[in-house]
């Protein structure tokens, strides 16, 4: 009677489990690609609202001509050599020393052999005003011609006269570092060829808790854009700095997403500027070693409909499901090849065998406690 009785609880037991849905952290592949079944007059019609691709060596050259999702890419400015000199712009200030040996100086007072008129301020026009001389125009002079200027003007009242310029930058001459450096505020522009690596270093650089930093000029009404690191590898993109120049850093603003039997679940920052499958795989910790299916990694994106393109030289679905294989050389070589963007969420599916061991390991418990009754 008891093995009637605990055969009738396995069986009982085995008809429940059978009937549950196992906990799981990740669904399989085959659900996740899963077709939507559409119910019509005429039957079911199998509507896929979404595109899969898989990515290896014969499909990377098609997929990475697709367009990029994410924040638009912005320009920047090349650098540009300029004389190291400064040029005097309207609210620079002016300190100018005239000397003068002559005994009748008109400018310098009895027993003095020098005039210093203080503070001269560089008008919005670009003018200043000298005694004797009445107003001149400087702006746009380096120091070095505004002083044989002067001395020129001088020289028809006190022709031994030299004079002495010395050059204080306004906001025109200067750049304002807003944030993510060391040391943020205004700085003065030396001359004219302070480029925009020698600011940053002379502001303490950019702050080292910043991943992937990406510098924003702004000049005018026009901001210009690039990583850090770009500056580093290319040093003709280390742009000449203007009078006025804003300049933010800031942490790359890119990101993707990594959800099910991957190593973390998390948003990830990009740490550079080109992310790969495989560059992803890496920061995320890989895919979890007793869940994961290591055939079954899914990239999932979406494109804006403008870019979709029935000819395959665009997505043909604003949904696209790429699909990596790492089980193969060609598969991870592929991986290695194909590029994340902003958004994307990399997803790692569940193996079938994680499914089969817990029901297994679950009716061996049933049957172990069905044994004992």
């Amino acid at each position: 009677m008891q093995k009637l009785v605990g055969r009738a609880v396995a069986l009982a037991c085995c008809v429940f489990l059978a009937g549950c849905e196992i906990p799981r952290g990740a669904g399989l592949r085959s659900e996740v690609l899963a077709v939507q079944q559409d119910y019509d007059g005429d039957g079911v019609e199998a509507v896929a609202d979404f595109a899969v691709f898989s990515v290896t060596r014969n499909s990377l050259h098609v997929l990475e001509s697709w367009p990029d999702t994410g924040p638009a890419r912005r320009s920047w400015i090349s650098r540009t050599e300029q004389p190291a000199s400064l040029i005097i712009a309207p609210g620079d200030t002016l300190k100018v020393t005239v000397w003068d040996a002559d005994d009748n100086s008109l400018l310098a007072g009895a027993g003095q052999r020098a005039a210093q008129l203080q503070d001269v301020l560089v008008s919005s026009g670009g003018m200043i005003f000298l005694p004797f001389v009445g107003e001149i125009r400087v702006a746009g002079m380096s120091p070095q011609s505004a002083r044989n200027r002067i001395q020129e003007l001088y020289a028809d009242t006190s022709p031994s006269a030299q004079v002495q310029v010395n050059v204080t930058p306004g906001r025109a001459n200067t750049v304002s570092l807003v944030s993510g450096v060391g040391v943020p505020g205004v700085y003065p522009l030396a001359d004219r060829n302070v480029t925009l690596l020698n600011m940053l270093s002379e502001a303490g650089g950019a702050r080292g808790a910043l991943v992937n930093p990406q510098v924003q000029l702004l000049r005018g009404n026009q901001v210009y854009g690039t990583s850090l690191a770009r500056l580093y590898d290319n040093p003709s993109l280390d742009t000449t700095l203007v009078g006025g120049d804003r300049i933010i850093v800031e942490e790359d603003e890119r990101y993707f997403l990594s959800l099910g039997a991957t190593g973390t679940e998390a948003l990830h920052i990009f740490r550079k500027d080109h992310m790969t499958a495989l560059d992803a795989l890496s920061i995320i910790g890989g895919i979890n070693d007793t869940r994961a299916n290591p055939q079954g990694i899914l990239i999932l994106r979406e494109y804006p409909r403008s870019a979709l393109r029935a000819d395959l030289s665009g997505p043909p679905q604003d949904r696209v499901v790429f699909t990596v294989d790492l089980t193969t050389a060609d598969g991870l070589f592929s991986a290695g090849q194909f590029s994340i963007m902003s958004g994307d969420l990399v997803y790692a599916t569940e193996s079938p065998i994680t499914a089969a061991n817990t029901i297994l390991s679950l009716l061996g418990s049933t049957l172990g406690i069905a044994s004992r009754l």
